[in-house]
């Protein structure tokens, strides 16, 4: 399956990107920084390049306005999807202004809801939307993981396999009942049968 990878300027999280053949490489603004300077292959520069420290020399070049109605990176998600993405994979989206975190977090929603899937790799903390699905964990995966409602009410919530079980539950956007479970180095899922969760998982400090 191939996979859109969407770098941003802001803290470059756990890992690198892997690209292979078929998968797409879009830097956004001072995201070029972070790619040059880690040997990451760029397709695709987006951004109105307020926050880069050199002009790109590498892949497609678009200038967007400063003015917009979305984000560099939304404007990456509208781009990759219409290429025929469906997975994606955001770094530097994180630890730079929490603004930005949030709207990174809105646009794992839409992806979800459109049915793709993004994942949003921090530095010990990874974050993904589900909607009307399931996830699932291997053994190996250890930290703390939290699940939040997005919108009014989630029904139909399982988690299965970590510390603190829920079956066929109601989660409700002031609830936040599914705060900090913990793998047990089981397989482990979580699904909602209608609605969309926020996935938050995090290392622990001593991990």
């Amino acid at each position: 399956m191939k996979i859109c990878y969407i770098v941003g300027a802001g803290e470059f999280g756990d890992g690198l990107p892997r690209p292979l053949g078929t998968d797409m490489v879009i830097a956004c603004d001072g995201g070029y920084d972070h790619c040059r300077a880690r040997g990451i292959k760029v397709d695709l520069v987006v951004g109105d390049f307020d926050s880069i420290s050199c002009q790109p020399k590498q892949g497609q070049v678009v200038r967007l306005k400063p003015e917009k109605d979305e984000t560099d990176m939304g404007w990456a998600v509208m781009e990759g999807w219409r290429r025929g993405y469906r997975e994606f994979v955001f770094y530097g989206g994180t630890g730079g202004r929490f603004s930005h975190t949030i709207a990174n977090i809105a646009l794992l929603t839409d992806i979800a809801e459109m049915g793709g899937h993004g994942l949003l790799v921090g530095r010990g903390c990874w974050m993904r939307v589900i909607h009307n699905e399931e996830i699932r964990f291997k053994e190996e995966e250890r930290g703390y993981l939290s699940v939040f409602c997005l919108g009014d009410r989630a029904e139909g919530v399982y988690e299965e396999g970590l510390k603190y079980g829920l079956e066929d539950a109601l989660l409700t956007k002031g609830n936040p009942l599914g705060v900090s479970n913990e793998f047990l180095g089981l397989d482990s899922r979580v699904s909602v049968r209608e609605g969309s969760l926020l996935l938050v998982w995090e290392k622990k400090e001593d991990a």
